[in-house]
């Protein structure tokens, strides 16, 4: 088809499906394991990167299966098996009414999808991570030699499905996993959103099972890791046991290896190890980048995600594979011939080092992001102290004296004022004084507490009363917490949407309930026995607080006034763009410039050598993240961000250092070498048999 062979469409639709499956499933991992398994963030975090380093560990494991024992094909159709059935059990792990016997909206035996979520989870690892270095490998076997061209286009295709895939899902899935859905309560929709992924898995099982019978299947032929490994391991054997000074010294301890191997294979996997030794520092980099997932995302449920349309904390994560997209055309076509006018020498290794130094300035800005995202959290009562709000309900001023002699306070008609804290040992007493009526409240407040005294002047008198708030902290995932004050002089029963907050005597207060969706507007309702008033509230922010006064009703139009108690998350998730963008332009310069340079000092037989080793970075990276998660005692998140950033710096010093003692070699000449000395030697041999022919024929 078009020149290429069909196969190789069927492997492009699997591709595009397998990554939507396994980046949709990813993007709203954390917040699954933060708002679902309700695990503490650092716990979450530290499973996450588990999760994570195991996808990147597997790959060595499936490119040894694959090349040693079952060929790219079967392997790719096994592990896409297992692959399916993970995703299929972590969607099932994650519904609400799996053990909800008494239908609270909790899981009766929370144990029982952990277990589902965790067994789905390596599954996924397994399948994902086993077919990582088959599929495109497999691709590439579809062509014979002289496709060369098309070979090249197909690997075009291949990385742009993969994109593809990634900014589709990372888009979709968050949405799905917003919405609401449950049996017996609504909730936010994990099922589904990991559902969604599981389906996109089966599909790309059964396309790559449709063109079976028109893959070229090569056989296995020997896994050169595993050649790799065991002349390394006969080197340092060898050098074991000739340690003693009788014996003389090598001039490299892998020539040790030269009695069980050929010189060429030493020298080849000498030229391996010199890459493998500039590796060391870079599982840092990783620590760092693959916090997009995790650190990040949960930095963005603190923020508000209004872009005029509604912006989920997990869908920020796109942000990376658009800029990607945009900046390696412009990098590879501007930014790089731009440097070679200016006669600058900018080397893979000076790159990278560029990279890491780009991934620490983006902690950075995700610190001064935090620190933001903190001075904007409200300051609840310390031990001793207890705070209190006054809302003014009445048509009349008023003044309010604390006692003895403490503060005094005006508050406007229908008006309130902020939390004012104080020491509940010194305040004894308040006086409110409005229309010249006069009401004294004696005070003996709980500390670190907080209370909202609600008032209003009436002919004669001044009604009050006290409520305890019982909030000790902002609302989280940028949910909002909504109550309702009565200010009618009779009794009326409040609803809002689909949630009931009950009959509400005059200046009576519901509790506090949950609101999910953040930036939406809701009907609502009080309910009296001859009529009913309604009126649509205000668009509630993200993470924020409210109280609702219900203060008339004319031709059952509802008349409200909001306060605002807690006010809702102010730091836009725009701010995380320069993080992202920061983050971005480091991939590009590290990853993109690694594995080219990786592959150009690696001999051609060795490639899959090095992809091994870098994937085995990845993999420590994420580890480095879950031990410092699960070890660090840094309790400011901006802290544990310039940590990382500190951390990176530093790595980046010292591989700048290890890359100025680098000599760029050339394999193919090194190659060509042997393979001239081979070509001599087999002439001296033949040589040597003609002469001896030559004398055998004289006698």
């Amino acid at each position: 088809c078009f020149g290429f062979p069909l196969s190789i469409f069927f492997i492009v639709i699997n591709e595009f499906c397998e990554r939507f499956s396994y980046y949709g499933m990813k993007a709203v991992l954390t917040l699954y394991f933060a708002r679902f398994l309700h695990w503490e963030e650092n716990f979450a975090t530290a499973i996450y990167h588990t999760f994570v380093a195991l996808c990147y560990l597997t790959p060595i494991l499936g490119a040894i299966i694959a090349d040693s024992w079952l060929g790219k094909f079967k392997t790719i159709l096994y592990l896409s098996i297992v692959y399916a059935i993970g995703q299929a059990v972590l969607s099932v792990g994650s519904i609400n009414d799996l053990t909800d016997h008494n239908q609270d909206g909790s899981p009766d035996t929370i144990a029982v999808n952990i277990a589902l979520s965790m067994i789905g989870l390596v599954l996924i690892a397994l399948g994902t991570g086993g077919i990582k270095p088959c599929v495109s490998a497999f691709g590439g076997d579809q062509f014979e030699d002289d496709q060369e061209k098309q070979r090249s286009t197909f690997f075009s295709l291949f990385y742009l499905s993969i994109n593809a895939g990634s900014l589709l899902s990372t888009l979709i899935t968050p949405t799905i996993r917003a919405s609401q859905c449950g049996i017996h309560t609504k909730q936010e929709c994990y099922p589904l959103a990991f559902g969604v992924p599981a389906v996109l898995m089966a599909v790309a099982l059964v396309v790559f099972v449709i063109g079976s019978k028109m893959y070229k299947k090569v056989k296995p032929q020997g896994n050169v890791m595993l050649e790799v490994s065991k002349c390394v391991g006969f080197a340092i054997k060898n050098r074991f046991r000739h340690r003693s000074k009788e014996f003389p010294k090598r001039e490299h301890w892998l020539d040790w290896a030269s009695e069980k191997y050929d010189e060429q294979l030493i020298a080849q996997i000498k030229m391996v190890l010199r890459v493998l030794f500039l590796y060391i520092p870079l599982p840092m980099f990783w620590a760092v980048f693959d916090q997009q997932g995790s650190r990040w995302t949960l930095q963005a449920t603190s923020m508000n995600g209004d872009f005029g349309f509604q912006i989920q904390p997990d869908q920020m994560q796109i942000v990376n594979p658009i800029l990607i997209v945009i900046m390696v055309p412009v990098v590879d076509s501007v930014l790089y011939p731009l440097i070679k006018k200016c006669k600058l020498n900018f080397t893979p290794l000076k790159k990278m080092t560029v990279g890491m130094f780009l991934g620490s300035m983006a902690f950075v800005a995700a610190a001064l992001v935090q620190v933001q995202i903190d001075n904007s959290y409200p300051v609840f009562p310390a031990a001793g102290q207890a705070q209190i709000k006054l809302i003014n309900l009445g048509a009349a001023p008023a003044t309010v004296h604390f006692q003895p002699q403490l503060q005094t306070v005006d508050v406007g008609p229908n008006n309130e004022t902020g939390y004012m804290t104080f020491e509940t040992s010194k305040l004894q007493s308040l006086n409110i004084i409005s229309a010249n009526q006069n009401k004294t409240e004696s005070l003996k407040l709980q500390e670190r507490q907080r209370y909202t005294l609600a008032f209003k002047w009436v002919p004669g008198d001044i009604n009050s009363t006290w409520i305890e708030d019982n909030v000790t902290s902002k609302p989280k995932d940028g949910k909002n917490l909504v109550r309702f004050i009565n200010n009618l002089p009779f009794t009326v029963n409040v609803t809002m949407g689909d949630m009931d907050f009950g009959e509400l005597d005059p200046l009576s207060v519901s509790n506090y309930s949950i609101i999910q969706n953040p930036g939406w507007s809701h009907t609502i309702k009080a309910s009296m026995p001859q009529y009913t008033c309604t009126v649509g509230s205000k668009e509630f922010g993200y993470g924020g607080a409210y109280t609702i006064s219900l203060d008339d009703c004319v031709e059952n139009k509802l008349t409200i006034t909001h306060f605002e108690d807690i006010a809702p998350n102010t730091v836009h998730m725009a701010w995380q763009i320069p993080q992202y963008f920061l983050l971005t332009c480091a991939e590009v310069l590290f990853s993109v410039t690694g594995l080219e340079f990786s592959y150009s000092q690696a001999p051609s037989n060795m490639k899959s050598v090095l992809q091994a080793g870098w994937l085995l970075t990845v993999a420590v990276g994420n580890i480095i993240v879950l031990i410092v998660a699960g070890a660090s005692a840094i309790d400011k998140q901006w802290a544990e961000y310039v940590l990382f950033a500190a951390l990176l710096l530093v790595v980046c010093i010292i591989f700048a250092i290890m890359a100025s003692f680098y000599t760029y070699i050339d394999p193919n000449e090194i190659e060509a070498q042997f393979s001239k000395e081979e070509k001599e030697e087999g002439k001296k041999d033949q040589d040597g048999n003609e002469k001896e022919a030559e004398t055998d024929s004289r006698l």
